[in-house]
């Protein structure tokens, strides 16, 4: 064996002070936990440790600051919660058009399907019917939909921007735009793969049906028929409809009206909380009466503020970001933290009971919608529960004053302000 030799030993001793100097430098801190730590943050000395040099489309990966240099305490990974609608290939007929998220395309969404649709003034989407129940957000516009109960009860209504519909699954309806410029809007499903392109259609029955069976069950000669078209219609311009009350009237028959209305106006109502950082508004069985399986929250959070950090201990989260941007971090054990980017048109999904929050990273309101396939809205607020536990146990968790625990908001404030 070679005789160690004292350059090879001061060599080693070299190596070695690096190594511990690295370590030293490396070493998780507040802010930065992981072993070893993560982000550019630990890029300073080394900057090209953080650049991409090789294929990239700059356009796309500047929408997501959050994913190409993620916080220095994001963790681990999880499926992609990040969805959006604008790269969903659209339907465009005569009338309007159509695009869709479901599971197919978004793995993670299993309990919901998310669905946009435009319908110009007077433009009808087809009589039909769901495997799934329906619920609906206007975006934009207003819309007439019209649709029966179990018991044959009519309901025919008009929604505007910001309203509601409910359909539940097996009932039969149709939608109309009857606002100035149509109508915009977000349907969701509550089965993460309902399509919308796979719906019970009325003229897809009646061309596939013969034509004495159909003469028979309507008590008219099968002549009547002839005429019907012979494909499915889906979404199609039409007449514009007549004033309501006489729609409502004629709809209802002697059987009368559903005595459930169908509609929901959402964003009329009071905010259920309010703070300088924003207001939350929330419809589900509770005061949306129809909506028996799927609840929902409109969110606003001012300039500089952040839904606070909660998670929904009943259901898995759909979100739908209508205005501003975002940025969504979700904390799941292992530990995991992830953090992704939101515009308006994307889709956010939340799995159930993972801790969460989202900051508005803009200079304007930021507006998203939250939607669970569940009757009520359910959330849990990280805060209410540290302020409603023993400050001596949450102190020797935290290592903080108790008196400054006993400042922690104890109301689950929802938006919390700069």
């Amino acid at each position: 064996m070679d005789p160690i030799s004292r350059r090879s030993v001061l060599a080693a001793g070299a190596a070695g002070t690096l190594v511990a100097a690295s370590a030293v430098a490396q070493a998780a801190s507040y802010g930065n936990p992981n072993e070893p730590p993560q982000g550019a943050v630990n890029t300073t000395g080394n900057p090209s440790s953080a650049t991409d040099p090789g294929p990239q489309n700059p356009a796309l990966a500047s929408q997501f600051p959050g994913a190409f240099s993620p916080p220095a305490t994001d963790v681990g990974s999880m499926p992609m919660f990040w969805a959006s609608f604008n790269n969903a290939p659209r339907r465009i007929q005569d009338g309007g058009w159509a695009r869709q998220v479901t599971q197919a395309d978004f793995a993670i969404a299993t309990e919901i399907s998310g669905v946009n649709m435009r319908l110009t003034r007077g433009g009808i989407r087809e009589l039909h019917w769901h495997q799934a129940a329906e619920w609906a957000y206007v975006t934009r516009g207003a819309v007439r939909v019209t649709t029966i109960d179990l018991a044959g009860r009519a309901n025919v209504e008009d929604i505007g921007e910001g309203g509601l519909w409910y359909f539940p699954a097996g009932l039969p309806h149709s939608l109309q735009g009857i606002g100035e410029d149509g109508a915009e809007f977000i349907l969701c499903f509550d089965n993460g793969m309902a399509s919308e392109y796979n719906t019970l259609l009325i003229n897809e029955w009646f061309t596939h049906t013969p034509p004495e069976v159909l003469g028979l069950n309507f008590g008219v000669p099968p002549e009547t028929f002839a005429k019907i078209p012979l494909h499915d219609l889906y979404i199609f311009q039409g007449a514009m409809p007549g004033p309501l009350a006489e729609d409502q009237a004629q709809a209802a028959g002697s059987l009368g009206k559903m005595e459930t209305s169908s509609v929901f106006a959402l964003s009329s109502m009071a905010p259920v909380k309010k703070t300088k950082g924003g207001e939350v508004r929330i419809a589900d069985s509770s005061n949306f009466k129809a909506a028996t399986t799927i609840a929902a929250a409109l969110v606003t959070v001012h300039p500089g503020g952040m839904r606070e950090m909660h998670w929904h201990p009943n259901a898995d989260e759909w979100q739908y970001y209508i205005a501003g941007q975002a940025s969504m971090t979700v904390f799941n054990t292992g530990p995991k933290a992830v953090t992704q980017d939101f515009r308006p048109g994307d889709i956010g999904y939340v799995q159930k009971s993972l801790g969460h929050f989202i900051r508005n990273t803009g200079n304007t309101d930021l507006v998203f919608l939250e939607v669970f396939r569940a009757p009520q809205f359910q959330n849990v607020s990280l805060s209410q529960w540290l302020a409603h536990t023993p400050r001596a146990m949450v102190a020797q968790h935290l290592n903080i004053d108790p008196a400054v625990i006993g400042r922690f908001p104890g109301d689950a404030p929802a938006v919390v302000p700069v």
